[in-house]
């Protein structure tokens, strides 16, 4: 236990300017996370209601007013994903994620002021439009902040880096609720017991774009450009080593080489070369398959109706609703605070999604059994181990599920493809979180238990395909996971896999070290990267003598 602190120890001093450019970009989550779950503690405020006059509409009319201003976020979200892709490789991912915190900023405080000096009816019509405003703010970031930080991080905490990111995510949802919450109960009502969270919620936004102002461009991005003094400064001040530095200088001809002929390519040239061969069409597929699957799990389903999920088990009444809620959004935080400190690096990224997938299956099952054993509600002592399976299955998701797809689809995929392949997958992220809460209550209604049981099926076939068909791809630097797809990579899957062994039997995968020693003799990769270099002696043997995974500190 004491070596391994001291492990973690002088991992944050050698990498802490690593860990604080994860911290600011995950910061621009907070703002996701917050926004997010904001907007329904607000709704169901008699203040905000009786403001808007809304007791005078029809029930029908109020329910359809609750979700025009939840989803027109979620427009503004996919619109904000969508075009990614063009400001992130046109202008950066530094100047993209400083406009996005921008635009954050702008919409919130627009929220914050509606209906001043205006009638109800344009009112609405203002807060539809900051809402969507805000959302193109948040769906550009929820696009490149993943590929910023893969881009940026060592390779030996990527993932610890990447995991910041559902920490801000579980600690945007966990801070909107208990904001909610606290206001209801200690402010009369009015009109700053709802204001009141709008403004707060400026707040990450104002950090996150005064943390980013300090950071550094992507290395990635500037060697693409061509920019390649700005790229090596940049590596150094990540690893914090001098810009000669043998690391540095292998690991920026490295990317350079990845990047021969493929500098500046256009959106449509990046969607063409997206199916140029079958390894890279695999690689660009895995993020729209692992994000699939991460909303078909249930999660968004437990996220937005977890008060309805705890009615549907017999719980009734503020306490015993509305504070399983928070409980729950706290609970989310904490484990993923846990995974990003300690499971992410040690278990890998297959592991991970694997244990975690069994684990929300599982717990699906329980609660579809449970809604089935006790339709007329009562309750019994099963009623609180559904509780509990509630609170599991968020373990569950924030250990595996919650934000690993993310990091792999930033991993995986091409760096000359990254914007656009990332751009598309949040998009479709954004399309399928709008599609599942519009789904879940009427699988609730129709289908009942069995939508509990829908998800955990679904649950239980994302495991069969991560263990079969996804490597691992902890440790390897971004420019060597494509060799993870490459020749045998099913078994390469089944040798990173738990207990793969059983299925393998004699059967190896030829490893990456052996394909990268096979690429730089055959091919001009080679000696791009020979003459990238300021050491040619040093790039062969590095080429040549490397391990599978190197335990030095050679960077990204």
């Amino acid at each position: 236990m004491a070596a391994t602190l001291k492990k973690a120890l002088q991992d944050i001093t050698q990498y802490r300017n690593a860990y604080f450019l994860a911290f600011s970009a995950a910061t621009g989550f907070v703002c996701f996370g917050w926004d997010l779950s904001l907007m329904r503690g607000i709704l169901v405020l008699p203040s905000f209601q009786n403001y808007f006059g809304l007791p005078s509409e029809s029930a029908s009319a109020r329910a359809s007013l609750n979700g025009y201003i939840i989803s027109v976020l979620q427009a503004g979200g996919l619109f904000g994903a969508l075009s990614s892709s063009y400001f992130s490789g046109r202008f950066g991912r530094k100047p993209s994620l400083l406009v996005s915190a921008v635009i954050f900023i702008i919409g919130s405080t627009v929220q914050s002021i509606i209906g001043i000096g205006m009638s109800p009816h344009v009112a609405l019509k203002v807060l539809y439009f900051s809402r969507f405003f805000a959302g193109v703010g948040v769906g550009l970031l929820s696009a490149v902040v993943p590929t910023y930080i893969s881009e940026c991080a060592p390779r030996a905490i990527r993932g610890r880096c990447s995991g910041c990111i559902p920490v801000g995510i579980s600690l945007g949802n966990m801070l909107a609720f208990w904001v909610n919450y606290t206001v209801s109960l200690n402010i009369s009502p009015g009109q700053m017991q709802w204001r009141l969270p709008i403004i707060v919620q400026i707040i990450p936004g104002v950090i996150f774009l005064f943390f980013m102002f300090f950071q550094p461009e992507s290395p990635r991005w500037l060697a693409e450009r061509g920019r390649y003094d700005e790229a090596a400064a940049a590596l150094a001040y990540i690893a914090r080593k001098d810009q000669d530095d043998d690391a540095v200088v292998l690991t920026l001809s490295e990317i350079r080489a990845d990047f021969v002929g493929r500098h500046d390519l256009s959106l449509l040239t990046q969607i063409r070369n997206m199916g140029e061969s079958k390894t890279t069409f695999l690689r660009c597929v895995i993020p729209f398959i692992a994000l699939t699957f991460e909303q078909w799990s249930g999660v968004n389903a437990i996220n937005y109706y977890t008060p309805q999920i705890f009615a549907s088990l017999s719980l009734s009444g503020i306490s015993l609703t509305l504070l399983p809620t928070g409980i729950y959004g706290a609970v989310k935080f904490v484990v993923a605070c846990i995974t990003f400190a300690y499971i992410i690096e040690s278990w890998g990224r297959k592991r991970t999604m694997v244990y975690g997938g069994l684990a929300q299956g599982l717990t699906m099952l329980w609660i579809g059994g449970y809604t089935l054993a006790h339709p007329n509600g009562g309750v019994v002592p099963a009623t609180y181990v559904s509780v509990v399976a509630v609170y599991l299955y968020a373990i569950a998701f924030w250990v595996g599920w919650g934000f690993t797809p993310h990091v792999l689809g930033a991993e995986v995929t091409p760096g000359y493809l990254r914007p656009v392949v990332m751009s598309f997958a949040s998009g479709l992220d954004w399309i399928l979180t709008y599609a599942i809460t519009q789904i879940t209550p009427i699988m609730l209604e129709r289908i009942t238990y069995r939508t509990y049981l829908v998800f955990g099926a679904i649950s239980f076939i994302m495991v069969v395909w991560v263990y079969f068909f996804l490597p691992e791809t902890t440790g390897y630097p971004l420019e060597d996971i494509k060799y993870l797809f490459e020749k045998n990579f099913i078994i390469r899957s089944l040798e990173d896999a738990p207990g793969g062994w059983i299925f393998l039997g004699t059967r190896r995968a030829t490893t990456v070290c052996e394909l990268k020693i096979s690429d730089a003799l055959s091919t001009y990769v080679s000696k791009e990267v020979l003459k990238a270099s300021k050491d040619e002696e040093l790039v062969r043997g590095e080429l040549l003598r490397s391990p599978q995974k190197w335990d030095g500190h050679i960077i990204i």
